[in-house]
């Protein structure tokens, strides 16, 4: 297996850019995720990797070589998409093992790498069966089995995940997860699911129109993000936000949280505007009655409670038991200021 390396790629149509000289390193045996909303460029940027779409600008690497110009035969990559695109006429053998037919492959080396493919993905009691009866998770591992037969150095996932249900959807997460341990091969995955890429990844790329906000392991993008965008995409329920004017060196007034917020980070001139980040979990329910209570979302393990500041500003508190408050309730909050993170007025991370 082998590596990807992209350096200041671009993408055009016409005049209009929609990635914008991105570059990144793939490493040998990674599991990287593309994630980020609809429309930063994820998808394209995955196809470009396939040679489905055409490289503007800049350079690709598989391994050592260029492929920046090279028909997507010939790149060595194997790409698994939204849609199954199985043959309805075919058994799930016949559909895995069709490419190498195609490329004239001897039949027993066929049925060999079918036979593995097949093992791989638990998928031996259905060789013989036709797509119609499979259900969707099912289609999904003989499309991923197609790609396997093929034995590319790169394997390319285009959200394949996201025509299934959420019980299909956990399953099938964790079996692309044993596959990729099993077989060690390079992963690059695109979903605008950031569950999906926190559980998946080795390495998640966050995009936004066409750029890349930030590159790093999950926990790290979580912990550590470098601007409010990435703090906010990363995390489910995603960070609370409120308004916070800088009072004086190592003070941040917000209203939306009731007090001010202690920290010692190095903050702009006194007046400036900045943003307070807070996750769901660091913050609890306080003496008080300053926030409106507007849902309890109580999930058994965990309940989600819904807040209206006297900003107007909305806040999520994340509590580990079956708390069960009004709608209309008046509650105070509470947090440790060691817990908040701190955003200037464009976004970027106060360190």
């Amino acid at each position: 297996m082998t590596g990807v390396t992209l350096e200041k790629v671009v993408k055009k149509y016409g005049d209009v850019q929609v990635i914008h000289g991105v570059d990144l390193k793939v490493e040998d045996g990674e599991f990287c995720v593309f994630v980020g909303p609809s429309g930063c460029g994820k998808s394209t940027l995955l196809r470009m990797i396939a040679g489905l779409e055409e490289t503007t600008g800049g350079t690709m690497r598989i391994g050592t070589r260029d492929v920046t110009r090279i028909d997507p035969s010939e790149r060595g990559v194997a790409m698994v998409f939204q849609t199954y695109a199985l043959y309805p006429h075919m058994t799930v053998g016949e559909n895995m093992g069709f490419g190498l037919k195609m490329t004239g492959h001897p039949k027993a080396e066929t049925a060999a790498k079918v036979a593995e493919a097949a093992r791989i993905l638990k998928l031996e009691p259905l060789l013989d069966r036709k797509p119609k009866a499979l259900s969707g998770g099912q289609r999904q591992r003989v499309a991923i089995g197609r790609a396997i037969v093929r034995g590319p150095e790169v394997f390319l996932f285009d959200e394949p995940l996201s025509n299934l249900d959420a019980e299909l959807r956990v399953e099938m997460r964790v079996e692309i997860a044993r596959l990729h341990r099993e077989i060690g091969a390079t992963m690059i995955y695109v979903t605008h699911d950031q569950v999906e890429a926190m559980t998946l990844a080795d390495k998640i790329v966050v995009l936004r129109s066409g750029k890349v906000e930030q590159v790093g392991k999950p926990l790290d993008l979580y912990n550590d993000p470098d601007n409010k965008f990435v703090a906010g995409f990363i995390g489910s329920p995603a960070m609370n936000f409120v308004s916070g004017t800088v009072e004086g060196a190592g003070r941040v007034s917000a209203k939306g949280l009731g007090q001010p917020v202690a920290t010692s980070v190095a903050l702009p001139a006194t007046g400036a505007e900045v943003s307070v980040g807070l996750r769901p979990q660091h913050l609890k329910i306080g003496a008080g009655d300053t926030h409106r209570v507007e849902l309890t979302e109580a999930l058994g393990g965990v309940s989600y409670v819904h807040l209206t500041a006297p900003s107007g500003e909305k806040l999520i508190i994340e509590r580990h038991d079956q708390v069960s408050l009004e709608p209309g309730a008046k509650v105070g909050i509470g947090f440790d200021a060691k817990d908040a993170m701190l955003f200037d007025k464009d976004g970027r991370r106060l360190r």
